[in-house]
């Protein structure tokens, strides 16, 4: 009877108790390891929450900036390098070099600042505008989004937030300032100097300097082709008494050009112009011109786009395109410059 008891009891701890003990304790053990999970996975969103926040530039200036808005008339304020996202993706194909559009952001960058420090009253209570022909252009991320090809969208605005965010805090300063950063789309071969394009005084640190490569671009050559009528017309809007007797040899000629290679002043018979107001009443894209008449026709042929002054874009994408760095092209289209951290 004693051994029937005995391997009943052997029985029932085989089949029941110890099969229950071995359960408990893999469920223990299942709930420890959950728990240890996700105790890891709160930990590492903890651990990128701070690396995201320690990553942010902490500007102790112009963290934020008041944008005007020339459509709407509406001022918005607008962190820094936000106001950059839109900036640098309408200022510059998104299809251009990393290093490219991170000397752009570096530009525009440090054209801002100088715009708010030594032009803070041109906008009333903004610090600047989205219009490019008078301040930079910019573009909200939904309107830039509609514009890029659907399967590209993310990637293309990824493309441009690294370049700000890589960048952030860097501006380029001459003796400790920040610098007047013009830049323009292709300078046709050769940068221009301040003083032939608006007057007045040179910078220092704007030279006109040679940059190869730029005439792999559409923005290299452009031709206007205007007839004689239109263009006496069109003078005419301006300067009422101009008179340009066709048969007269040299009834148009270039007088002399500036160090660049640019139209610097051009006769139209009775009157002379500067290339810069030639540019805008014939709505050429450089002063880098040459003409020739055929028949009732004027045919301007054009090199380059732009004002020519500072930092060319296409002339960035080349340099990158070579291997330079972000650093490295601002340096070649500024002398003697630094890059800080503001």
């Amino acid at each position: 009877m004693k051994k029937i008891f005995r391997y009943l009891l052997i029985f029932i701890c085989i089949f029941f108790v110890i099969p229950a003990i071995c359960t408990k304790s893999k469920s223990a053990i299942e709930v420890n390891q959950n728990n240890q999970y996700y105790e890891n996975v709160e930990q590492n969103k903890a651990i990128n929450d701070q690396k995201n926040e320690t990553s942010k530039y902490n500007y102790t200036r112009f963290g934020k900036i008041n944008l005007f808005h020339n459509k709407t008339g509406e001022i918005e304020e607008i962190p820094m390098d936000e106001y950059l996202y839109g900036t640098v993706s309408a200022e510059m194909p998104v299809n251009y070099e990393e290093e490219a559009i991170k000397a752009q952001a570096i530009v525009s960058r440090t054209y801002t600042i100088y715009q708010i420090s030594k032009n803070k009253d041109k906008h009333g209570k903004a610090d600047i505008c989205d219009d490019f022909n008078c301040c930079q252009a910019w573009i909200s991320r939904d309107e830039r989004m509609k514009r890029w090809d659907e399967n590209k969208r993310e990637e293309n605005w990824n493309k441009i937030v690294n370049a700000v965010n890589s960048t952030a805090g860097k501006v380029i300063t001459y003796n400790g300032e920040v610098i007047n950063a013009f830049f323009h789309s292709n300078s046709g071969g050769k940068t221009e100097l301040v003083s032939n394009v608006w007057g007045g005084r040179n910078y220092p640190y704007i030279q006109s300097v040679e940059t190869s490569g730029e005439n792999e671009y559409d923005q290299f050559n452009s031709e206007v082709v205007i007839s004689k009528n239109e263009l006496i017309e069109k003078i005419k809007e301006k300067y009422p008494d101009v008179l340009i007797d066709f048969n007269v040899k040299d009834c148009i000629k270039i007088l002399d050009y500036t160090e660049s290679g640019r139209v610097k002043n051009i006769k139209f018979g009775n009157i002379n112009l500067a290339g810069t107001e030639v540019r805008k009443i014939l709505g050429l894209k450089s002063t880098n011109f040459n003409f020739k008449i055929e028949g009732e026709n004027i045919i301007f042929s054009v090199i380059g786009y732009g004002h020519g002054v500072g930092m060319s874009q296409t002339g960035a994408n080349s340099m990158a395109k070579e291997g330079y760095l972000c650093e490295e092209i601002i340096k070649h289209f500024y002398a003697n410059v630094q890059i800080e951290s503001w």
